[in-house]
């Protein structure tokens, strides 16, 4: 089937009840076309048009398909060690696997990929690591220990998520643009990044910044604030460097207790200093 064609009987099986759709005879033929599109990052769930990321309804709607399409079945995985590694989920989304062609570096450990996301040649995903189904992952990305791609999720080429990085997954509604880091990012420890984020090209996500549609970004560069607006997610600019601080809390209490809340707050603008603190060791690779 051609992605066309794919894209139009998602969109037919959409709208079905879920008996209705378990009745439709080539409801799982197009699943599993629509699956190989998505493995392969010929169907996203997000693209770049004309500057600004947009959803593909569709492609959400996919996964909710196979979701709706499957059933709870035991999973079995033969590992070398001659000992089977067992799990329970939908027969629609099994783990996916990787051979040496797909150049991509699964370290052993207990990190997974569901089937339905992509991760391109010269990803390198250290244990343990989660990518949920949707997911794009570009080239010489590298997902560190305890990272989260969710569902959905796009990340660039190049991208660093550190140790216990946190990539929110969102799949409904089907038209929000899910979370995106774009290529060059550097995303530190214990960061999240949540509700449809969109971080530029060549940020810099210092540890343990959350960012999310309902936190205020003040950039102390540009003497600005940036939001979520009802039309555009929260949006880091490019090449910020964004670090975890902190803002007064008025009122009679706050001001009597001295309490201030957290606010991410962007300090500079990527320069040569930061490129050689935040380079992806090549040796890695």
């Amino acid at each position: 089937m051609q992605l066309g064609e794919v894209k139009q009987r998602i969109e037919e099986l959409a709208g079905l009840t879920v008996q209705d759709l378990k009745s439709d005879k080539g409801a799982h033929d197009v699943f599993k076309a629509f699956k190989t599109f998505l493995n392969d990052g010929k169907a996203r769930a997000a693209e770049k048009k004309d500057g600004n990321w947009q959803a593909n309804a569709w492609v959400k709607e996919g996964i909710l398909v196979g979701m709706k399409l499957g059933v709870l079945i035991e999973h079995s995985i033969a590992l070398q060690s001659g000992h089977e590694w067992k799990f329970v989920d939908k027969d629609t989304y099994p783990a996916r696997a990787f051979h040496v062609e797909d150049g991509v570096r699964v370290v052993p450990g207990g990190s997974s990929v569901r089937d339905g996301a992509y991760l391109a040649p010269s990803v390198v995903m250290m244990p343990p690591s989660y990518v949920n189904v949707g997911a794009y992952v570009g080239e010489g990305s590298m997902i560190d220990s305890h990272a989260l791609v969710g569902s959905c999720a796009q990340i660039g080429c190049n991208v660093h998520l550190s140790a216990a990085a946190q990539i929110g997954g969102v799949l409904e509604p089907v038209g929000a643009v899910p979370v995106i880091i774009e290529d060059d990012v550097m995303v530190g420890g214990n960061c999240g990044i949540y509700e449809g984020t969109v971080v530029r090209s060549r940020a810099v996500i210092g540890t343990g910044v959350i960012l999310n549609g309902s936190t205020p970004v003040f950039d102390i560069v540009h003497e600005r604030v940036i939001r979520k607006t009802d039309d555009a997610p929260l949006t880091i600019p490019e090449g910020a460097v964004v670090v975890a601080g902190s803002r007064k809390v008025n009122g009679g209490f706050a001001d009597v207790n001295g309490l201030s809340i957290y606010t991410p707050l962007i300090i500079k603008y990527r320069d040569e200093k930061t490129d050689s603190a935040t380079a992806l060791e090549s040796a890695l690779r």
